[in-house]
């Protein structure tokens, strides 16, 4: 599985950190993590917490990537971005039992922590405990297991649902204002991360024209 790793700017800084937590434990389960940045609270370019939503849509939807591990300050911000945005099924976990339950319950694609709200001593450990927590055992397994159905059952719904209510990323970039996608991709790292691992073409194609 390839694991993007996408940062906003007021959570810049703890980029380091995060990318070290979230690479040590999924490489032990065999995943890539690719870290999408930000890298520096000095990077040129700035991302705010929907261009996270974006650049999660992007990355999925293009299937460069499986999962995203976002997040801001609180991550309420970034989870409602990806969700606003096709093709990203995102919960808020900020405990690993939140981690645990929404890969059994819910088998969503990306997640958002928050890293600065009761972000203390010890924080590093918490991100370290979700982590180990996501990855544990494969998603959708369900939460009890008597539940499991039920739950298999109503991800599939909800997979119908946001098929209809959500345009093809194509339609979403095309009546977005460019500057905006053009600034969420604006990066040095963004070609040689995405555009190997992209596989839509059309995508990567209007993405390149910006």
């Amino acid at each position: 599985m390839k694991i993007a790793l996408i940062l906003e700017n007021s959570q810049a800084p703890k980029n380091a950190l995060i990318y070290s937590e979230l690479k040590a434990v999924a490489e032990k389960h065999g995943h890539e993590v690719i870290n999408y940045g930000m890298y520096t609270a000095e990077d040129k370019r700035c991302l705010t917490y929907v261009m996270n939503g974006l650049l999660a849509s992007i990355v999925l939807c293009t299937k460069a990537a499986d999962f995203v591990v976002t997040g801001c300050g609180t991550g309420e911000g970034a989870c409602l971005a990806c969700n606003a945005f096709p093709g990203v099924e995102c919960g808020h976990v900020a405990t690993p039992v939140d981690a645990y339950l929404f890969t059994q319950v819910n088998a969503g694609n990306a997640i958002s922590i928050p890293y600065a709200q009761n972000f203390g001593w010890g924080g590093e450990i918490n991100l370290r405990y979700i982590f180990e927590k996501l990855f544990v055992t494969p998603f959708g397994g369900g939460y009890p297991p008597e539940r499991r159905e039920a739950e298999q059952s109503n991800k599939k719904i909800l997979d119908g649902v946001k098929k209809i209510t959500h345009r093809p990323l194509i339609e979403v970039l095309k009546g977005l204002d460019r500057d905006f996608v053009k600034k969420t991709i604006d990066d040095p790292k963004f070609a040689e991360l995405f555009y190997p691992h992209c596989q839509d073409d059309e995508v990567a194609a209007f993405l390149k024209s910006l």
